[in-house]
């Protein structure tokens, strides 16, 4: 039965899809999740994570994942005379939802922090709003601070989130390459990455899959001859 959304606050709405799509995107890049999570209905959400006078409260939002074996794989460089047991460039992520109107320096060196201290690999901060320059120049540079952690920091919009771009019928399948069926594309066509097609690492669906730059993703799209065909992109 469907849920009677006049009953619910509209911002307690909003947040639930914003919810629901981030769960989405965390399982499409690889990381476990259950299917309760990204199928939670909006009754069930208002009952977890809403407050009594309707708003959602976005302090019990956040939660943490970890890569499926799959992504593990996909994210470990092949085996090298140097480096005979290669180390996967993935780990545990933490999404957090800030509450804050306005997101800046200190909210992102607080968030920084705690990635830090919980050992998480990389983390997703979700704003109700833009960064702030002084904060958006921080986070570029992040990769190089110290105090930063392994796999960086990404920032999302709560807008941006509203609905999930890659159940849009234009929208063409989208499938992270590991780094050994890139070599193996290469190797095959006889091509430098430098010669495939590109994609934006800031395009909307290269920034929902967390494509990094270097990276090469498979694109499958329909085709009224061939049923379907396959392209490639190399993330910049």
């Amino acid at each position: 039965m469907a849920d009677d959304r006049e009953n619910y606050h509209p911002n307690l709405i909003r947040m639930w899809r914003v919810y629901r799509t981030t769960k989405e995107m965390c399982r499409d890049r690889g990381y476990q999740m259950l299917d309760e999570d990204t199928q939670i209905s909006l009754s069930e959400f208002a009952a977890r994570y809403g407050r009594e006078d309707g708003e959602p409260d976005r302090s019990r939002l956040h939660f943490s994942c970890q890569p499926s074996e799959e992504m593990m794989r996909k994210y470990t460089p092949p085996p090298s005379k140097t480096e005979p047991d290669p180390k996967p460039d993935i780990g545990n992520i933490w999404v957090e939802f800030n509450s804050d109107e306005n997101v800046g320096l200190k909210q992102l060196r607080d968030y920084m922090q705690h990635l830090i201290n919980g050992s998480f690999y990389s983390g997703i901060m979700i704003c109700m709003k833009p960064m702030t320059g002084m904060a958006l120049r921080l986070l570029r540079g992040a990769a190089g601070i110290q105090e930063g952690p392994k796999g960086g920091v990404e920032v999302f919009v709560e807008q941006d989130l509203l609905v999930n771009i890659t159940k849009h019928e234009l929208v063409p399948k989208h499938v992270l390459l590991s780094r050994e069926e890139k070599d193996q594309l290469l190797k095959r066509y006889r091509l430098k990455e430098t010669q495939l097609p590109r994609i934006q690492v800031t395009d909307p669906v290269a920034k929902y899959l967390g494509l990094r730059r270097g990276q090469v993703v498979k694109i499958i799209r329909k085709s009224e001859t061939a049923g379907r065909y396959a392209s490639y992109r190399w993330a910049i």
